[in-house]
């Protein structure tokens, strides 16, 4: 499954008849595959080993938040479905964080990442909360949580991805969703970001949803993203 692309494609659907009437369209050279909340609750993990069979790397996209040994043992058994990558949410402490590390710490473990300050929230959320900060602040701090927990990087918005590669090093994965081409609508992020300009600001992985898979020709407009960012 060894591939260098760093388009992770948001299969947001209902049902598994239309996550592999896409999938049927993709090619594991080109791509990895997220699977959330949504589809897993309906789909289960026989979804996610059916797409890890046909040699897709599979980003299990659950977000993990509870006591440090539920999240450790949940970790353990998407692990145990051959996912790449999966997170759990850093606003569960780095206590939790590092207790998922633990569990994870094999040489064939998945990447193990958290999300920081979701794509679809701003300064508005923050301000509910009664929390002095911004935005900016707030991904940082808990970048930097998630890296003394030992992780091996965080979901976060591209807008920050400038900012936490200077900070965190090279070798801290920064997983951008909140992607968009040029010309798409931004749906119900707010914080967006295009493929190019999130590459150029030090991002590992693109997480694209609506503008792939809701194409009339979701690969070529995948190839068309690879071409742009090469």
């Amino acid at each position: 499954m060894s591939q260098t692309s760093p388009i992770i494609v948001a299969l947001d659907f209902p049902s598994e008849r239309e996550t592999m009437q896409l999938v049927e369209q993709l090619e594991p050279s080109l791509c990895r595959l997220k699977v959330g909340k949504e589809l897993f609750t309906r789909c289960g993990p026989s979804l996610v080993k059916k797409l890890v069979d046909r040699n897709f790397d599979v980003f299990l996209d659950l977000k993990y938040h509870d006591i440090p040994n539920t999240v450790a043992k949940a970790c353990v058994a998407a692990a145990d479905l051959g996912v790449w990558m999966l997170n759990v949410h850093a606003l569960g402490g780095e206590k939790m964080m590092a207790a998922a590390r633990q569990e994870l710490s094999g040489d064939d473990s998945p990447l193990l990442i958290a999300v920081t300050w979701l794509t679809s929230s701003g300064q508005a959320e923050l301000d509910a909360l009664g929390l002095d900060t911004t935005p900016q602040q707030m991904v940082a701090r808990l970048a930097q949580m998630t890296k003394n927990a030992g992780l091996d990087g965080v979901v976060c918005s591209a807008q920050e991805a400038s900012m936490l590669r200077k900070s965190m090093g090279d070798d801290f994965c920064l997983v951008t969703p909140g992607i968009r081409l040029a010309d798409a609508a931004q749906d119900d992020q707010q914080r967006v970001v295009t493929p190019q300009k999130a590459i150029k600001d030090g991002a590992s992985y693109l997480v694209i949803g609506r503008p792939i898979t809701q194409a009339a020709e979701p690969c070529k407009v995948l190839r068309t993203i690879i071409s742009d960012i090469s």
